[in-house]
Parts: structure tokens; sequence; C-alpha cells
């Protein structure tokens, strides 16, 4: 078993299986802890670069599972035709719904009330004060009701919004209301005050964020990106926000990191955070505990959870 975490600061791990530690180091050079070709479980290390993360897959030839700690497996699915057939793969599920929910009515807060001017104000020993809007009794639309798009709705309720509507993949009934299709975008978009993108990345949704569905925004709305970078068509998102006519805050971008000098860092009414809607103190205790139980479901012949894909099915 390969941990990106020490195991003896894992609580709870069974004791009848073999750990080792890997990390890929600080800067990806750490030699692998054993032949991966001995490895039958991979927990993938957690904000690595992607060549870091995936480097060991083509050498695992008798693995098992494939257990993320991101929510998003997308890196791991552009990199797992070396893996052999009947690998499991698991994302981090109930590890980041929290911190990336708190992030995404962060950036929402900040960005509608004016945060980043009165940073810039305060530097400037300069007082400046104005309406702002609330975020009370807009309309909040969240594209990718998962469990991440859930949560965020979670910590919307509070606020006072005046309606929320919902995006998934197929449309499906909840205890808050329906959910809609992808196919209903074109309907909901104007209406909505606030475009929240929660939604995983794959073909369907690489470049879903387009010129259309920018231009089916209502003036003046904000659209906060705390899925992933390559959901928005970037160049587009410039052309709008050049225009002043919707706003922006984006945790993850395309490219990313953002590249010095990139015209995303200096575009009017855009909020930029650097992908840190995981990382925070919530994130540790609730890894661990997932690794625990994963691996105490795979020692006792158990289904995993999380399950997504096997692969060569």
């Amino acid at each position: 078993m390969w941990l990106p975490l020490p195991p003896q600061e894992i609580d709870g791990l069974p004791g009848d299986l073999t750990y080792r530690f890997w990390d890929g180091g600080d800067d990806g050079a750490q030699e692998f802890p054993a032949d991966p070709a001995d490895c039958a479980v991979y927990v993938v290390p957690y904000m690595k670069p992607v060549p870091v993360r995936t480097a060991p897959l083509a050498h695992m030839a008798h693995l098992e599972v494939i257990q993320t700690l991101t929510a998003g497996v997308d890196d791991i699915l552009a990199n797992i035709a070396s893996v052999p057939a009947g690998v499991r793969l698991c994302n981090a599920r109930g590890v980041h719904e929290a911190s990336t929910a708190e992030l995404a009515l962060a950036l929402i807060l900040a960005s509608l009330r004016g945060i980043p001017d009165f940073v810039r104000a305060q530097q400037a020993g300069r007082w400046s004060s104005a309406f702002r809007p609330a975020l009370a009794d807009k309309s909040v639309l969240i594209v990718g009701y998962g469990s991440i798009g859930s949560a965020v709705e979670d910590r919307l309720v509070p606020f006072e919004v005046a309606r929320v509507a919902r995006i998934a993949r197929s449309a499906r009934t909840t205890e808050r209301g329906p959910v809609h299709q992808l196919a209903d975008l074109p309907a909901l978009l104007p209406e909505a005050d606030v475009v929240v993108l929660t939604t995983p990345l794959d073909d369907t949704t690489r470049g879903l964020v387009d010129a259309d569905f920018l231009g089916r925004m209502k003036d003046g709305a904000l659209l906060v990106n705390v899925a992933r970078g390559a959901v928005v068509d970037t160049k587009a998102l410039l052309t709008e926000l050049e225009t002043g006519r919707i706003t922006a805050a984006l945790d993850v971008t395309d490219p990313e990191p953002l590249p010095p000098g990139h015209p995303l860092w200096h575009a009017p009414g855009v909020l930029v955070s650097p992908h840190v809607g995981g990382p925070t103190s919530a994130f540790h205790p609730r890894a661990k505990r997932l690794i625990a139980s994963q691996l105490s479901r795979y020692a006792a012949g158990e289904s995993l959870d999380n399950h997504i894909l096997t692969t060569g099915d």
C-alpha cells in the first residue's frame, strides 16, 4: 500500500497490510519506496504536479486500487492508459466539500461586496465607501450539483437568497427542489445573478462555459469557478470581462498555475485565488479517515466507497 502520508499518523489502518510512504517529494525527485510492481493500492499524493502523481502508474503491474485525495479525477483519467484492466478508481468524496463550499461563499461575498477594492483602498490609506450588491435576494445557479454543489447550497441558506437553481448531468428531484439537466442551461442562465461552477471536468464539461454560455448570463452577473479551469473558455471569459458586463471569481484557471503577465491577472472585475478550495485545516483529518476506511474495506474484501470506474470495463 503506497500512502502519501506517514502510516503511523493514520489511525485505524488494518494491521495485516504492508505500507510504504511516498508523496513524490518537494521537487518530484523522491525515489520510489519499493518496486511499484508490488503495489496493490496507490493513494495518490495530494497537491503535487500531475507528472509526479502519475509517474508510478506505468510500473504498477499488479495494481488493484487507485485512491485519489481529490474530488476530481480528470488528471488520473488522462494518464490511465498504462494501468492494467480491473483497477478500481476511487475519488475523495467527503474530504473537500466543506472547504470548497466555504471558499465558494467567500469568493461570492468578496466579489459582490467589493472586498478587493477595500483592501486596495486600505493599502492606499483611502476611505472609500459605496453601495455594493448583497447576496441577499439574489438568484444563484449551481452548475454541477454533486456533493460539493450541495454543500454550497447548504451555506447559501442563511444568506436569504431569492432562489437556487441546480444543474447536473441528468434531471432528478431532491428535498430542496428539482435538479435540471445540462440541456436546461440556456433557459436558466439569464435568470441567475450568481453562477457557481462545481462540475467535474470531463469531455462533456470541458469548455462548457463558452461564448454562448457567457453571453446568456445577465448583465452584472457573477461567475464563480471552484471546479476546474478548463470548464471555462478563458479567451471567451476575457472578452466578456473586458466589456465590464459580467464579473468573475476564479479559484481555478486555464492555464494553471496562471503564469505571470497573463491577462486574467489584471482583467477588470475578476478575483483570482490560487486553487485553494481543498487545502485547509479540514483536509488532513478527513483524508486520513478516508484512507483508513478504504483500506479497512479493502482488507476485508468489501466494496470500496467513492468508486468512479474500473479500468477495462
